[in-house]
């Protein structure tokens, strides 16, 4: 008996490997994340130092943007039939690949298309937080939400933290320097999943974290007997017929209009018609970036204590203040009204992300990383419409003040939706405490 009793408390006393498992995705995010703000800062070195154009360019990015989405759900039915470290070491390995490739090859829009168009585009449209939910749902029961937070703290870092650091390199080393880094953080990253990374707990004889031994029933990967691709679209299918996915669809459609859509595209040009240097406005897009980190750890925090739905009406609306104060505060100078709109902004970015996550485990079941996938479709479709419609009104009226004002009114509506989403029926526990589990979609 007392064998047995300091097995168990030395068990309870030891890190459980999930964390450790954490830790390894959250280098292949960070990793995959460096890319995808990289096109932005090597724009205006390509104008200049290659003579191609703009429009040249936008096509590259245009392609990357619809693999960025398309590519996840198709990758997280990959992971689980042949294994996270088979598909995220491959990921991560051909985004090494076209890093060598564009610096190598003598470049020319044809490369650049085929470089950041389609060879980053599916690289890190594999790496996205689909990756990081399947992570999450196979290794943990409890702390779930506080995982999936650092997971997507570790993807803002890549894509807003690393920033003045590829910026500065840039600067003193011309543009190979930043893809050159981001090629050897994949690298690196690749290494590291391929040495440690486990599919799942039982690979190492253990249940997820938090998991009762007797009953755990999430400890092998869904859906390994299925093709990805059938089982990807069937999952498609699912979610099209069920109201509670286009809920959250375009809740998400509303979040990438209002992030990625207008801080990406347009947060930059907006600055510099108000005076402002772009090295300032990097820098207060590094705040909101290091604001992230804050914000989506703390998100998962919440989540796993407060209800996912009213956390998603909440951020969303406080959201759209944060809109509609800017075009009020925003001047040629970084002043304490902008810091606090960045910090305010940066905390909210990307905090959805972790209630979105919930919601979609719990309506979805063993599918509902599939089914993440599919909402986050929506969220770069959503970015992409932003990116263009305020590129036009800039154009129509002059000023980015009507774009701010729209994301507000954008966000208001999203709160609503997740307002309502509150009014869906859940499973309650049953009588003897354990919580009903959340079926397949399939």
């Amino acid at each position: 008996m007392s064998d047995t009793h300091t097995v168990h408390a030395s068990t309870r006393r030891a890190i459980h490997p999930a964390w450790r498992m954490t830790a390894l995705a959250a280098a292949a995010l960070l990793a995959a994340g460096s890319y995808t703000t990289i096109a932005g800062l090597i724009t205006d070195p390509l104008v200049m130092t290659e003579g191609w154009s703009r429009a040249e360019i936008g096509i590259a990015v245009s392609i990357n943007m619809v693999l960025y989405g398309a590519v996840a759900p198709f990758s997280a039915a990959l992971m689980d039939r042949y294994g996270l470290r088979r598909i995220a070491s491959a990921a991560l390995t051909l985004l090494t690949f076209s890093s060598v490739l564009l610096v190598t090859v003598t470049p020319n829009t044809g490369w650049f298309i085929l470089w950041w168009g389609v060879l980053v585009g599916t690289g890190t449209g594999a790496i996205t937080m689909v990756f990081g939910a399947t992570v999450a749902n196979r290794w943990f029961v409890h702390r779930i939400g506080l995982a999936t937070g650092i997971l997507t703290a570790a993807s803002v870092v890549g894509q807003f933290a690393m920033l003045p650091v590829l910026s500065m390199l840039m600067t003193h080393h011309g543009w190979h320097a930043p893809v050159i880094t981001c090629g050897a953080l994949a690298g690196a990253a690749a290494l590291l999943v391929t040495v440690g990374l486990r599919n799942q707990p039982s690979d190492l004889g253990i249940t997820r974290y938090g998991a009762d031994p007797e009953t755990d029933v999430g400890n092998t990967a869904p859906g390994v007997a299925e093709k990805a691709l059938s089982r990807t679209l069937r999952v498609l299918l699912a979610c099209l017929r069920n109201p509670r996915f286009w809920l959250l669809a375009m809740m998400f459609f509303l979040c990438g209009a209002t992030t990625n859509g207008l801080m990406w595209s347009h947060f930059t040009p907006a600055a510099h018609d108000h005076g402002m240097v772009p090295t300032a406005a990097s820098s207060l897009l590094a705040l909101i970036g290091f604001a992230n980190i804050a914000g989506t750890i703390s998100s998962g925090w919440l989540t796993d204590r407060i209800e996912p739905r009213i956390l998603l009406a909440s951020f969303f609306l406080v959201r759209g203040i944060t809109l509609a104060i800017l075009p009020t505060i925003f001047t040629s100078q970084i002043d304490p009204g902008l810091i606090t709109f960045a910090i305010a902004f940066g905390i909210l970015d990307v905090a959805t992300v972790p209630p979105t996550i919930a919601l979609c485990r719990h309506y979805f079941g063993t599918d509902s990383a599939l089914a993440f996938g599919w909402v986050n479709v929506f969220h770069q479709l959503g970015a992409g419409a932003m990116a263009i419609t305020g590129g036009i009104i800039r154009d129509a009226d002059g000023t980015y003040t009507p774009v701010w004002i729209i994301g507000a009114i954008l966000c208001t509506v999203a709160a609503v939706l997740g307002a309502i989403t509150t009014k869906i029926h859940t499973p309650r526990p049953r009588r003897n405490g354990t919580q009903t589990a959340a079926p397949s979609i399939g």
